[in-house]
């Protein structure tokens, strides 16, 4: 059987084992087996204790847990409601008004969050009945919060870039550091949207609010500033080379955990759920590491991943036709897939093909990020239409044409990021390379 023949079975039968509802990590670990069973002669179940074990015994890994049980700790604070009442006063004299809450919202809390859903979701439950209340058109009110809340997966600390950098040996600040930039620049181009929409619709916005002077702004503002003292601790301290990503998970954990308590959030029960829900999430992920570390291993066995990079390299692509080619493919996948899965999933096959393309690993990174973020606004499987389909009670369809403006404003990015590397690799090398 040649190599594409095998390529396809594997595909076929992956398909095959996802469509039956089994496990991603146990389908992940199948199509390795069969891949190994029909191709070498090396005993499978060695290669899948091996490789298992080495990507269950990573350091850098130790931060997943940590950032995903701040983000847990902090979603069962009052923080969602400090935040719209600190943020409102400030956004009422821009076009779109209270609109900007979300997208000002969700970068505030993915700072403190690294999950696109729990940044969507802790921001929705308060954010969208004051802005059906005070009477925002609810079509906007829902677009806004779907696209701003996959900034969680950009803006550091982003669970997916631990994961990108597990799976492809790169530096975990590094990308952390890499993804300032071009998340500002999506507030920026979601913020630049809401007003021009706001300029052109303006049957459609409700009055403004009572003025407010500078100083009961700024006494607002004061609701807000446990969470920045919060985000400096935590990307500070990596910013300032006093601790490593790993280790500033752990401050951002006991920092989160006297946040919560200042806040009068933190009971035993509260402290209980946020544990056993990192705790469950943490496995999750792990566990579909180890699965596709095991289908890493398989595929280099099989020798698929190379013959595929030099069947591209031979096409003679450009670097802009390979990146619309993986644009597109990771859009498609997306609709059938989260976007762990999808990193996951595809890094033993896309790496070597970007790196003999001459692409940065850091950069290549964010571009995975900001495209996996598409893939979270786009139906059936985009996790944050789920969230907002249960805050709002409307359908995946409904809601995903309310967010088709901000999907655009995402390939925008793309683009931008594209045209521009320097939007994500500037940052890093100021940091790192002086």
């Amino acid at each position: 059987m040649g190599v594409v023949e095998l390529a396809l079975v594997l595909i076929v039968l992956l398909l095959l084992l996802l469509a039956s509802g089994l496990w991603i990590a146990l389908a992940l670990s199948a199509v390795g087996y069969v891949a190994m069973a029909m191709t070498v002669s090396t005993p499978p179940g060695q290669a899948l204790a091996a490789s298992m074990w080495q990507a269950g015994n990573s350091w850098d890994l130790t931060a997943l847990p940590m950032f995903i049980w701040m983000g847990e700790i902090l979603y069962r604070t009052k923080l969602s409601d400090d935040m719209f009442e600190a943020l409102a006063p400030w956004m009422q004299r821009l076009p779109g008004r209270l609109l900007h809450v979300n997208v000002v919202g969700c970068g505030i809390f993915a700072a403190v969050s690294g999950s696109s859903a729990a940044t969507c979701a802790t921001i929705g439950r308060i954010s969208l009945p004051e802005l059906k209340r005070r009477g925002y058109d609810e079509r906007m009110a829902i677009g806004t919060l779907a696209g701003s809340g996959t900034l969680g997966l950009l803006i550091p600390p982003s669970i997916i870039m631990i994961v990108y950098a597990t799976a492809t040996d790169q530096s975990i600040a590094r990308l952390f550091i890499a993804g300032v930039v071009p998340g500002l620049l999506l507030i920026v181009l979601f913020m630049g949207f809401i007003a021009f929409w706001a300029l052109i619709n303006k049957q459609q916005m409700p009055p403004r609010d009572a003025a407010m002077t500078l100083a009961q702004r700024i006494a607002a503002s004061r609701r807000v500033i446990p969470v920045v003292l919060l985000i400096a601790g935590v990307i500070g301290s990596i910013y300032g080379g006093l601790a490593s990503a790993t280790e500033a998970a752990v401050v951002g954990v006991a920092l989160s955990l006297v946040l919560s308590w200042w806040m009068g959030s933190l009971s035993p029960a509260t402290f209980r759920d946020a544990l056993i829900g990192a705790t469950r999430t943490s496995c999750m992920i792990a566990f579909i590491l180890a699965g596709a570390a095991f289908l890493t291993t398989a595929m280099g066995f099989t020798g698929i991943p190379r013959n595929l990079a030099e069947w591209i390299s031979g096409l003679g692509l450009s670097q802009w036709q390979l990146l619309t080619a993986l644009t597109l493919f990771y859009i498609l996948l997306g609709c059938f897939l989260d976007g762990i899965s999808m990193v996951v999933l595809t890094t033993s096959i896309i790496i070597p093909l970007v790196q003999k393309a001459g692409f940065d690993l850091i950069w290549f990174g964010i571009y995975v990020v900001l495209v996996v973020e598409m893939a979270q606004i786009t139906p059936p499987v985009g996790f944050n239409l789920y969230v907002l389909q249960n805050l709002t009670g409307r359908d995946i369809f409904t809601i995903a044409r309310n967010t088709a403006p901000f999907f655009v404003l995402m390939c925008v990015a793309v683009a931008l990021l594209a045209a521009f590397p320097q939007i994500a690799l500037w940052l890093p090398s100021t940091m790192f390379d002086r």
